[in-house]
């Protein structure tokens, strides 16, 4: 009876029927079903502690806690929301595909990381916690002033780069660092994954600004600047050489 084949959707809301009250879509199917990017593999679900259902094709998960705050729907089938989702993925997941997942989820308006690190600190201790916690904090990560100089500047000199002006104002705007000699603008972004329209339009007018009077500009995320200083070095070096080039032609 009822159709021949049965679609995805049908199989996960099948497979949360089966295991009775309390069951949901969750780890590598739920982030499948949220669009995430991830293979979806054999069907996940999650039951409450006490029950421990047994169904062929089915991997059972028995959680301690999962309450209604961590739980939606999509497609109509009951399903772990997209930040506990996330939070379960970093704990079986290689970091760089928890970062995808973490970007597919920002582009979908699903999450962001504002969201994710107030849910890291309700979820302390939990397991992908601390994995997310830790892939937050280097990719929101953010500098003063003061430390992003003492950071940046030392990576400068290893690139053998004159000695820049920094927190001046160029065309009008305050910059990071500016090179007058090589017609050279840097600028550092504090957050990697999620920046509203209007920063991303303000940041844009800025660049245009610069190119509009004839300067070179770059930007990096404070932290490249901190954990990535091997390709902000070599970045340096390469366009600091273009640039003599040109100066001196």
């Amino acid at each position: 009876m009822g159709r021949p084949g049965v679609s995805v959707h049908g199989r996960l809301m099948g497979a949360v029927l089966a295991c009775g009250t309390g069951a949901v879509v969750s780890h590598r199917s739920a982030a499948s079903l949220w669009g995430l990017g991830v293979a979806m593999g054999k069907v996940e679900i999650s039951v409450p502690a006490g029950r421990a259902p047994r169904k062929a094709g089915i991997k059972v998960h028995r959680r301690v806690v999962l309450g209604a705050e961590d739980v939606m729907r999509c497609h109509r089938i009951p399903v772990t929301t997209p930040v506990r989702t996330l939070v379960d993925a970093a704990s079986y997941l290689h970091p760089d595909l928890v970062e995808r997942a973490v970007n597919e989820a920002d582009r979908l308006g699903l999450t962001n990381p504002e969201e994710l690190r107030s849910a890291v600190e309700r979820m302390n201790r939990q397991p992908g916690s601390a994995a997310l916690r830790r892939l937050l904090d280097r990719r929101t990560f953010t500098l003063t002033d003061s430390e992003l100089e003492r950071r940046f500047l030392p990576l400068v000199r290893k690139a053998g780069v004159p000695t820049p002006q920094t927190g001046c104002n160029v065309n009008g705007v305050k910059v990071d660092f500016y090179w007058p000699e090589l017609g050279l603008v840097v600028e550092t972004d504090g957050l990697r994954y999620h920046r509203t329209p209007a920063q991303q339009t303000k940041d844009r007018v800025r660049d245009q600004m610069h190119t509009a009077a004839g300067l070179a500009h770059l930007r990096f995320t404070h932290a490249q600047v901190t954990f990535e200083q091997e390709h902000v070095q070599s970045t340096l070096v390469t366009v600091a050489r273009r640039l003599l080039e040109r100066t001196s032609a």
